[in-house]
């Protein structure tokens, strides 16, 4: 026999940016705890919506799985003495199990004999285990936890109510001295107590009582509304996914409205208005067929239609006031200079250590310029990116900005325009912020990528150098991101540009300032192994195996796409059966090397072909090898070349000789043979076992 079981928190309005993860995290949570109890069932759905969390278990098994389970105890050495007699461990293993020697019984496996129990798990009444659930709820984490009351407990919002069903028996549980019942509660204000009977009905229930419990239908409603406003108007409502997620949180019973602001606001920058209808009020836009933006916006009522347009004037007496001020601080700030500004940034701090945003930008210049003669920037480019650079954050201090932190950059790129700055440098002032999230758009000029480069870099070394390294889940500065940043736009850029030597100009930019940095070796050790650990994230994100990612970082990042092209290279060759000779040679190589104590080499000292041939061979592989071509199947060919002559060396002559001279001089061939092959990665690290 099989009932149905269900569970709902019911809490003060939730974040809607926690209620996805908390609804995942019980909807896991329940099927690994049943699963741990031996219950079983047929389907789980799990529910939220801004007031209630609820999972649904339909086809639950009245008692546990009866188990039968045999154990092995010690060998049968152990468990039986000389004299033929159970010994202590025998007896003890025995008891551990709730059994006696009389229980035990003897079983060859692998070859060596074995005592074993049989015991008998009676599974247990559901109902007696399912009270537990308290534990799952308690177990639910969260962006951010509060207290209420004399509480102890810690969560996202205050626990109201507890939902416990089994059929239609209350589980009885207590949480935060809420105690479970069969009452659930409608919409706030257009709903009403609820009485469940049966946890079928708890979808439809609710439904009754202005409460849509599944998200997704929720969406699915948004949507329809959407559409219907789209087809009867004429117009296009451009739906951001992320913004939808968050309306669909923000409401129980979704109902679309059509609002409009003045037309005068539209010359405004399409950015602001949209910013202030997404970021501010969670509007959707509306635009014409031809993608014009127009004095509409679509909202989302918590509610029915009843005196929808009561409702829609005031969401527009809202939002008239925000864009009022948008034009009054557009109007305001356009009757200053670049310059005006610039002077600003010297009283804003950056960072207490690091000096004031103006110290930054002086710094991001002159990166800006070493970076530029480091991939050969023409004359006209690095005259434009140095004047980007320079001029990079002067729209922090205005007024929109201020008002609008979204902005930043974007009004930068609108005022830079307006103060006839050249297209690509008021461009490079927006797309320097980029990106502006982990995978999000990279900048598409050249200047704003080396922008993007130098003020990402600054604000990387100068924050690990002061010891603001990020930790676990804090990274206040976002260097996990910014640093991402800087390996994705060298890699969409294809420049010849090592990471290690980036970081040496950022060092050198902080040596020349006005904020000079202390400790530079132990700095430079701390930023190499930081951008390793990014690199090895995005390597991970491709797909690329652990061992691997270890064996191309081993001596860091180099040229980022040259280091991925490389590990995508061996994670080919590891399941090649013709390529099985050319590791077992090259590995061979390495582990050797590391006796040689000198890299020196004496042709003269050569008493075999072999060695001769090896070297040869090794000379021409040296002369041919070129770490910047970026060749990654080429150059791991040509190493290969080596494969043939070294497996003819060792099977000619014997390294670990007695004779000094000769032994140093074949460990010091090696030795640079090594050399090459670590220039290309550790092939030491690579689990080459996987090669079947």
């Amino acid at each position: 026999m099989t009932k149905n079981a269900l569970f709902e928190i019911g809490l003060e309005e939730l974040p809607a940016r926690f209620i996805d993860d908390a609804e995942s995290q019980l909807k896991e949570k329940t099927e690994a705890w049943l699963h741990d109890l031996r219950i079983s069932y047929e389907q789980i759905r799990s529910f939220s919506t801004p007031r209630r969390l609820a999972v649904m278990i339909k086809g639950v098994a009245e008692e546990q799985t009866t188990i039968a389970e045999e154990v092995k105890g010690p060998s049968l050495k152990i468990a039986k003495g000389e004299d033929g007699n159970w010994t202590k461990a025998a007896i003890g293993f025995s008891k551990g199990q709730g059994k006696t020697t009389d229980d035990l019984y003897i079983k060859e496996l692998n070859g060596t004999s074995y005592v074993f129990i049989k015991k008998h798990i009676e599974g247990q009444t559901t109902f007696d285990l399912l009270p537990e659930f308290h534990k799952i709820i308690e177990s639910i984490t969260f962006g951010k936890n509060m207290r209420w009351g004399t509480q102890s407990i810690r969560y996202a919002r205050p626990i109201r109510w507890l939902v416990g069903l089994f059929g239609s028996e209350i589980i009885p549980f207590e949480v935060a001295k809420v105690t479970s019942s069969n009452l659930t509660f409608g919409h706030r204000f257009l709903g009403d107590n609820i009485t469940l009977e049966n946890p079928l009905n708890y979808e439809s229930a609710l439904l009754n009582q202005y409460v849509i419990v599944d998200p997704l239908k929720r969406e699915e409603k948004i949507l329809k509304g959407i559409h219907t406003l789209e087809k009867d108007k004429d117009i296009q409502i451009p739906v951001d996914k992320h913004l939808l997620d968050e309306v669909r949180n923000l409401v129980e019973f979704p109902q679309v409205f059509l609002g409009s602001f003045d037309q005068q606001f539209l010359k405004l920058p399409d950015e602001v208005l949209i910013i202030s209808m997404k970021e501010h009020q969670r509007y959707f836009p509306v635009k014409s067929l031809d993608g014009k933006l127009l004095p509409y916006f679509v909202g989302i009522r918590n509610g029915n239609d009843y005196a929808i347009d009561t409702v829609i004037k005031g969401n527009e007496k809202v939002l008239r006031a925000r864009l009022s001020d948008a034009a009054f601080f557009y109007e305001e700030d356009q009757k200053h200079s670049i310059e005006y500004y610039l002077a600003k940034l010297e009283r804003v701090v950056f960072q207490e250590k690091l000096g004031t945003i103006a110290n930054k930008v002086q710094r991001v210049t002159a990166l800006t310029e070493q970076i530029g003669k480091f991939i050969h920037l023409n004359t006209d480019k690095m005259s434009l990116a140095i004047r980007a650079a320079s001029i990079c954050k002067f729209d922090l201090p205005t007024n929109m900005v201020n008002e609008f932190t979204e902005l930043q950059g974007v009004i930068g790129e609108k005022y830079a325009h307006l103060y006839g700055e050249n297209d690509l440098v008021a461009q490079a002032i927006r797309e320097h912020y980029l990106p502006i999230q982990a995978n999000g758009d990279l900048p598409a000029t050249e200047v704003g990528a080396i922008v993007s480069i130098a003020d990402k870099l600054d604000t990387i070394t100068g924050c690990i150098s002061v010891g603001l390294m990020p930790t676990g889940s804090q990274d206040p500065y976002g260097l996990r991101r910014q640093a991402t940043g800087i390996l994705r736009i060298v890699k969409t850029f294809k420049w010849d540009m090592q990471i290690e030597n980036l970081l040496r100009i950022a060092q050198d930019v902080f040596k020349q300032s006005n904020v000079p940095l202390s400790n530079h070796d132990q700095s430079f050790v701390h930023l190499k192994e930081f951008f390793s650990l990014r690199a090895a994230f995005l390597l991970k994100e491709a797909a690329v195996e652990q061992d691997i990612i270890q064996a191309v970082l081993h001596d860091g990042v180099g040229i980022y796409d040259y280091t991925l092209a490389k590990a995508q290279t061996l994670s080919e060759k590891r399941n090649d059966d013709a390529f099985k000779p050319i590791q077992e040679a090259l590995v061979r190589v390495l582990n050797l090397a590391e006796k040689a104590e000198t890299t020196s080499v004496d042709p003269q000292l050569f008493e075999t072909d072999s060695e001769k041939a090896l070297y040869e061979q090794y000379q021409f592989v040296e002369e041919s090898y070129q770490d910047t071509d970026r060749n990654a199947e080429k150059n791991l060919q040509l190493i290969a070349k080596l494969a043939e002559p070294i497996h003819l060396f060792f099977d000619n002559n014997m390294v670990m000789t007695d004779n000094e001279r000769v032994r140093n001089n074949r460990l010091g061939l090696l030795a640079n043979i090594a050399n090459i092959i670590n220039r290309y990665a550790d092939l030491t690290q690579i689990e080459w076992k996987q090669h079947f």
